[in-house]
């Protein structure tokens, strides 16, 4: 018995009868198998009565078994954190931004036109979202740095498990990866290095549509080249594009020409949502993160509660979590790659950021978050 990743680039020789002729591939579960997940890591673990594990294998797409066991130690983590005796549901919602995103970077000094800017950036793709992508509901927008490079962040959990993605369901994807830089343009006119991820991925998914999956009108259903994802050990790292250098210049003009109009559509959303932009963005000034149900109360026009002042407990003298609930060593951290590839975007959850600039970086070398 053995385990690849590439399996296509095995020696036919350990292929044949009798050797590794068997292949069973092993993808991340489903809805169904997370919850089965789920329950087998959550056996030792104190669970409050408001903790639906069927609920939070909804929200945990793409995420793989050794995910949902981090998931859980995270969560228990800071259940004794807060001196609970028992993991809340708030606890695994909170997990689940962290085993995406990292750790937050509250202590981080930001200054106001830094965090304004992040404001109307994290505003323009949580709007664009809500409207172009009802299927992945906003869960949280936050303009706090996570992690190593994200200076803040819109999550999206998806409602359901996706086999597929549809031309629409990309293009709107699209849609909200530009609204960021949009939004920064059309209120403080100018743009920022914070989109620059943003623009990648946008461009990476336009590639696909146009070169891998035919949805493009011009060139039709056709593929070219090859998956440059493939070139790895036993492949050869010159080879051919697999078109011409005139085809080559009508994918490079549809490209452009797929995001010109997407980012022409955010204008237009948000020029005409404009007053919803500038409400969301002063409530992300105030409190800095807000939840989904949060951010549907402000779209809807709804005022907000006060936000309110953590009150900081003193800790107990010993641990309310009994020594057979507690994890027993902290998790490795997961990255936070997260965004939807363009080749199998149904398979990660997704989010928009904005990226910190590096100390060791140029401006034009920083990228948006992520």
């Amino acid at each position: 018995m053995a385990a690849t990743n590439r399996s296509d680039v095995l020696d036919k020789a350990l292929l044949r009868p009798g050797r590794f002729d068997r292949q069973i591939y092993v993808g991340t579960p489903d809805v169904v198998g997370r919850e089965a997940i789920l329950k087998v890591h959550a056996r030792n673990k104190p669970l409050a009565p408001d903790v639906n594990l069927a609920e939070v294998a909804r929200y945990t797409t793409g995420f793989t078994g050794a995910d949902l066991a981090n998931l859980l130690n995270e969560a228990a983590l800071l259940a004794v954190k807060k001196n609970r005796k028992a993991i809340v549901a708030q606890d695994i919602l909170d997990s689940v931004t962290k085993v995406i995103m990292g750790v937050e970077k509250k202590s981080h000094r930001i200054t106001d036109k830094d965090k304004q800017l992040t404001a109307y950036h994290e505003a323009g793709h949580a709007i664009i979202g809500y409207l172009a992508q009802p299927e992945e509901p906003v869960h949280e927008v936050s303009i706090i740095p996570r992690g190593m490079r994200a200076g803040g962040y819109t999550l999206y959990l998806p409602n359901e498990d996706i086999s597929y993605n549809t031309k629409k369901q990309m293009v709107n994807e699209i849609l909200s990866l530009l609204g960021g830089r949009v939004a920064e343009k059309l209120v403080l006119d100018d743009i920022s290095t914070g989109a620059s991820n943003d623009l990648e991925r946008a461009t990476a998914i336009a590639r696909a549509m146009v070169t891998r999956f035919g949805f493009s009108d011009k060139l039709g259903p056709v593929v070219y080249g090859t998956d440059p994802s493939e070139t790895f050990l036993g492949r050869d790292f010159s080879q051919g594009r697999g078109y011409s250098e005139e085809i080559a210049g009508q994918i490079d003009t549809e490209i452009r020409d797929m995001l010109d109009a997407a980012f022409e559509k955010d204008v237009e959303i948000l020029s005409a949502h404009m007053g919803k932009l500038h409400a969301l963005a002063q409530v992300l000034l105030d409190r800095e993160k807000i939840t989904g149900e949060e951010f549907i109360r402000v779209m809807q026009g709804d005022e907000l509660p006060p936000p309110q002042t953590p009150v900081v407990e003193n800790p107990a003298p010993e641990s309310p979590v009994s020594e057979a609930s507690a994890p027993a060593e902290r998790p490795k951290r997961r990255s936070k790659s997260a965004a939807k590839s363009a080749e199998n975007p149904a398979q990660q959850l997704s989010f928009d950021g904005m990226e910190q600039p590096q100390p060791d970086e140029t401006p034009s070398e920083n990228s948006d978050q992520q």
